[in-house]
């Protein structure tokens, strides 16, 4: 590595990062193209101040929206989002509420033209949202230890119960009144633990449970020189970029719980390069948050996380040789360890990318962490983590379709994950079947993965950047590659208007055919392209 290099205001620094490994993506590139104007079905950049707007105006028409799209008089609405099109179409996601009680599994997504008519609606479930009674058989303490029984079995320590509150599930099957219960603790690799425990409030039987804290694994180490922003405060500089939201990085200190202290430094000079250096990881976090926000700005017109141009949290060191990070919603921030020893803090591009587009799944699709939807959420991360990693071009990591090429995780050099055959790993599935909702979502994330790369770059063997690729599918076809900027701005695209909390593999070729569509025309050849790289990894 080189001496750290700094100026003022925007600071230059050696980034010296682990990436994780499940967590990881690479940068994804087939070289610079020209842009074209953007298709009237594509996202318009909106203001903070135009967002706030639409959604004042979605919440004053909630009730006149139930009604128009049938709901029954004791179910209603709760608006969570909002996406407005260049043609002036709006997409208003919803949560739903039945008796007063939350629906889970009953989110759905309402299409209105520029003219203010329905033109269609995408639902969680299609089941009708109705039980009996909102009178529960089962006592809460009862349904608070069957969850803690569960986090057991999980292997979490330290399990403590939060009082459960009462839901109806209608994520899957014919709608129930339910408790849903909040195990915190600690998970075996001492990731904090948030786990969702769904119980039958009639039976006392357990219906569904998923975690909240969403992470991986893995350590490597390299470098790179990076602007970050940083503000003066009242005693020196300040690690807060109110340029993007207000991010701040701070210090854990080794600790596991809390806020931790913010950065701040005399003269505005940030880190070695070196990790002995507490400065150094919050550099790498700093920057991961700014390139990740710059991507979602420029590219897709989102300011900030939730699209509300606030900016996120990063807290560094948490733990002790903790080698691994994670995205919390629930303290809106990115957390990151130092890796194995305490040399190797796991703050890459990759990594946060990666987890801080959990946070963009989590205020839009929201797909749920377990089964097919659980596997699209973590492909998602994968996807978008590429794209900000290449968007960011770091001439310290040149652009693949490799993941996790960087941190050796297996001793030999391979990658952790390949996008032009996931099976390369030896666990990730290539293409999809009756089984893929019973596979770690790390490894069911293949098939979104495979999906991306073939509409991206299309089948069979090619070197890209230096780098030799050659993807199959699933039954001899052969598919053509569109371009990975297209590719990204239709899974954008399905993600923020058509996939819901439900969204299995069969609805995510369903909405990004919708996607296609709405942004290319329905004969174009890039909505042809998407049907036929789902095809590929045998989504039909």
């Amino acid at each position: 590595m080189t001496p750290h290099i700094s100026r003022k205001r925007s600071t230059l620094a050696i980034a010296t990062a682990v990436a994780a490994g499940a967590l990881l993506t690479a940068g994804l590139t087939t070289g610079a193209s020209a842009q074209p104007a953007a298709p009237s079905g594509a996202p318009a950049a909106l203001s903070t101040s135009a967002k706030a707007g639409l959604l004042k105006d979605a919440n004053a028409e909630k009730a006149a929206t139930a009604e128009k799209i049938g709901l029954g008089a004791k179910e209603k609405l709760v608006v969570r989002d909002v996406v407005k099109d260049r043609d002036g179409t709006v997409h208003t996601r919803y949560e739903r509420t039945y008796d007063g009680l939350p629906v889970l599994g009953g989110d759905l997504v309402v299409h209105t033209a520029k003219s203010g008519k329905v033109k269609s609606v995408t639902k969680a479930t299609k089941a009708s949202v109705k039980v009996a009674s909102t009178d529960a058989k089962v006592a809460k303490g009862t349904a608070a230890k069957s969850a803690e029984s569960t986090a057991a079995k999980a292997k979490t320590a330290k399990a403590d119960a939060q009082s459960p509150r009462k839901v109806i599930w209608a994520a899957t099957g014919k709608p129930v009144l339910a408790y849903e219960t909040v195990v915190t603790g600690v998970q075996k690799d001492g990731t904090p633990s948030r786990l969702h425990v769904i119980t039958d409030a009639a039976t006392g039987k357990k219906l569904f449970q998923h975690q909240a804290i969403e992470n991986g694994t893995g350590n490597s180490q390299y470098s790179g020189k990076v602007e970050i922003g940083s503000k003066k405060g009242g005693s020196g500089f300040e690690l807060t970029d109110d340029s993007r939201g207000g991010h701040s990085t701070f210090n854990l200190a080794n600790s596991e719980s809390g806020e931790g202290k913010l950065f701040t430094d005399d003269d505005d000079t940030w880190g070695t390069g070196k990790p002995d250096d507490p400065q150094t990881a919050a550099v790498d976090a700093a920057y991961g948050a700014q390139v990740t926000w710059d991507y979602y700005k420029n590219v897709h017109g989102r300011e900030g996380i939730k699209g509300d141009g606030k900016g996120a949290t990063s807290r560094v060191h948490y733990g002790d040789s903790y080698v691994n990070a994670f995205w919390d919603d629930s303290c809106f921030c990115m957390t990151y360890g130092d890796g194995e020893g305490n040399k190797a803090p796991l703050t890459s591009i990759d990594v946060a990318a990666h987890e801080m587009s959990h946070g963009v799944t989590s205020a839009t699709g929201n797909m749920e962490y377990s089964g097919e939807s659980g596997g699209l959420n973590e492909a998602t991360s994968d996807i978008f983590g590429s794209s900000v990693e290449f968007n960011a071009k770091s001439p310290e990591d040149v652009g693949d379709y490799l993941i996790g090429e960087e941190i050796d995780i297996n001793g030999d050099g391979s990658p952790l994950r390949y996008m032009d055959k996931p099976s390369k790993d030896g666990q990730s599935l290539d293409s999809w079947s009756a089984d893929a909702g019973n596979v770690d979502v790390h490894y069911s994330s293949g098939i979104a993965n495979h999906f991306f790369y073939l509409l991206s770059e299309g089948s069979g063997a090619k070197e890209i950047n230096g780098v030799k690729y050659d993807s199959p599918t699933a039954d001899g076809s052969k598919v053509e590659g569109i371009g990975r900027d297209k590719a990204e701005k239709i899974w954008f695209k399905a993600l923020t208007t058509y996939f819901t909390s439900t969204t299995d593999y069969k609805a995510a070729r369903e909405g990004t055919l919708k996607a296609a569509t709405d942004l290319y025309g329905a004969d174009s050849a890039e909505a042809k392209a998407v049907g036929a790289a789902w095809t590929g990894v045998a989504v039909k």
